[in-house]
């Protein structure tokens, strides 16, 4: 249940016209009133012989017995209570007593004996009331509604309890601001299936994905064809931004421009400044197990760095001090914003729907303190410049990589968030990651059925022999892991990581080591994706040679391999180690 607590009017007839009106695309219907103050106020909607004006003038009736000069100049306080959608529908009696609870909390009208304001609650649709009040009580002195909004969602929590409905999560002011319903009906006329504001934000969070300058962000900007108007002080320092989609335009033809504030906290310029401030000389130094490798900008290339700095990023979230975990949280969605934007077709959606899921854990009251977040930020910024990638070969193998790693950070954001009560922001986080895990069952599909063949064309010596490593390394999870239909791809990647040269042992028991395996539905995709980015094997296995389907892979054919990756070592001391 949400109340929507809206700036206060002057004018009590408006309003009323409004509420017992059609609405401006006939979706009012049947307006009437639940409730009022004294519960014997006139109902223009249910009496032929009343009028809009009686009801007016009965709930102005103590604003105009004060002197000209000593009425508020805007006296009309108005909520809104709106039901979640997956709420049974409340009778007219339920909803009576909904309002009594909400104006008594917000100072309205407290009861008591107190004196109160004069309000009336309209009904005029299944899943909401609007309830109207002047500010002003009945011996002539204001109401006590300080932050009336705050109390209203609080005595909301109250009421959903006791009724049984859905309970929403509280908030805590940091969540963007929502589309008003001329910004939702607009869009609509238009045939848009989200409001400019949406859009706009959407816009504009993929273009600060790891941005590095004022003039990068506004040429990304001004790249994906958003009107741009900037606000600069006297001395010609830029203070702030407003843009505005190019055919969103207001009565006079005139472009709607949203500052970046009001499209979400956290891109206002300063703000979005704050991103690149690590990058400054006198920034912390990032340690080097928080570097992510570098390399060309390819997009499989960029995908697999993306997957280490998760790694990386995950182990923070965990152990790290709050201010480093809020920062890496919130590069996080730059992550899921540029992957989103360079995505394939197949897995393009859900990837979007993860990234604005994600959008509102982004933020909290945890101030963020940028710097060693620079490897996640560089990630981000080399999936934008790597480009759009393939549904296919490496790069829809890598992506399923850089997914599976991205699904384990994004739940331990989630899990972040929840030990520190934020609820808004852990419930987005677990619904980002489940879109993440449609996404990678979409992408790993191709690639993780190639192993799996791969896997089974093992000869029997050979697949005994990588059963017998998987139950000496990982005794508690093996017998699990044997009976998942993943098994023959983790044994084809434990073939692969040998005849390169690595102790799969060690890679295994790397794969496990503080990493959460709980939420993962399949242990052995998991390890599969960990171990095949730890020793910089293909992720897209189809090109590699056959192996093992006669007599198991040869000391030669294990020597050429070695040889042919100088910079790769054995065990802790090689690529595994540089990962952890």
């Amino acid at each position: 249940m949400i109340p929507s607590v809206n700036s206060s009017g002057s004018r009590t007839i408006g309003l009323l016209a409004y509420l017992y009106g059609p609405g401006k695309h006939e979706e009012h219907t049947d307006p009437h009133l639940v409730a009022s103050f004294d519960d014997m106020s006139p109902d223009p909607g249910r009496d032929p012989n009343v009028t809009l004006k009686d009801l007016q003038q009965l709930l102005d009736q103590p604003v105009m017995a004060l002197a000209e000069h000593a009425r508020p100049a805007k006296h009309v306080w108005h909520t809104s209570v709106r039901a979640d959608p997956r709420d049974r529908i409340l009778s007219d009696e339920e909803w009576a007593g909904i309002a009594r609870r909400i104006v008594a909390a917000t100072g309205i009208d407290p009861g008591g004996g107190e004196p109160g304001c004069r309000w009336a609650a309209v009904r005029h649709a299944d899943d909401h009331i609007h309830i109207v009040a002047t500010l002003v009580r009945e011996d002539g002195l204001r109401p006590d509604d300080f932050r009336s909004g705050a109390r209203a969602q609080a005595e909301a929590r109250l009421i959903e309890k006791e009724l049984g409905l859905h309970e929403v999560a509280p908030g805590d002011g940091t969540a963007a601001q929502r589309p008003t319903s001329a910004e939702r009906h607009k869009a609509e006329r238009q045939g848009r299936e989200r409001t400019a504001r949406e859009e706009l934000r959407e816009t504009v969070r993929r273009a600060v994905a790891g941005v590095r300058s004022e003039e990068e962000f506004f040429d990304r900007l001004a790249g994906a064809g958003l009107l741009i108007r900037k606000r600069t002080a006297p001395s010609g320092d830029l203070l702030g931004y407003k843009v505005a989609l190019p055919n969103d335009r207001n009565r006079d033809g005139e472009p709607v421009f949203y500052p970046g504030a009001r499209l979400a906290p956290d891109l206002s310029l300063p703000r979005i400044r704050e991103r690149w401030s690590g990058d400054a000389q006198d920034a912390p130094a990032p340690r080097p197990e928080d570097a992510a490798p570098s390399g060309p900008s390819t997009p499989a290339a960029a995908r697999r760095r993306t997957a280490s700095a998760a790694w990386q990023a995950m182990l923070v979230i965990e152990h790290g001090d709050d201010a480093v975990a809020a920062a890496h949280i919130a590069t996080a969605s730059e992550i899921l914003d540029a992957l989103a934007k360079t995505s394939a077709a197949h897995t393009r959606r859900e990837l979007r729907d993860a990234a604005t899921a994600f959008e509102r854990a982004s933020r909290s009251h945890v101030r963020a303190v940028r710097g060693h977040d620079r490897a996640l930020r560089q990630a981000a910024r080399d999936l934008v410049h790597g480009g759009p990638a393939l549904g296919r070969g490496e790069d829809g193998a890598s992506t399923a990589m850089a997914i599976d790693m991205l699904f384990f950070l994004i739940t331990a954001a989630a899990h972040w968030h929840a030990k520190k009560g934020h609820a808004q922001q852990a419930a987005a986080a677990a619904r980002a990651a489940e879109y993440l895990r449609s996404a990678y069952q979409e992408a790993a599909a191709h690639p993780l059925g190639v192993l799996y063949q791969r896997g089974r064309r093992l000869n029997r010596p050979l697949l005994q022999r990588q059963t017998v490593v998987l139950r000496e390394a990982l005794p508690g999870l093996a017998e699990q892991i044997l009976a998942e239909p993943g098994w023959y791809a983790l044994a084809a990647t434990i073939a692969d990581a040998e005849a390169a040269g690595h102790d799969p042992a060690v890679l295994l028991s790397d794969a496990v080591e503080r990493r959460e395996l709980d939420t993962a539905e399949s242990v052995s995709d998991v390890l599969v994706w960990r171990m095949r980015r730890m020793a910089d094997l293909p992720a897209d296995a189809s090109e590699l040679p056959a192996y093992g389907t006669t007599g198991g892979s040869s000391p030669k054919r294990r020597a050429a391999a070695r040889a042919s990756a100088p910079g790769r070592r054995r065990g802790r001391e090689g690529t595994v180690g540089k990962t952890r």
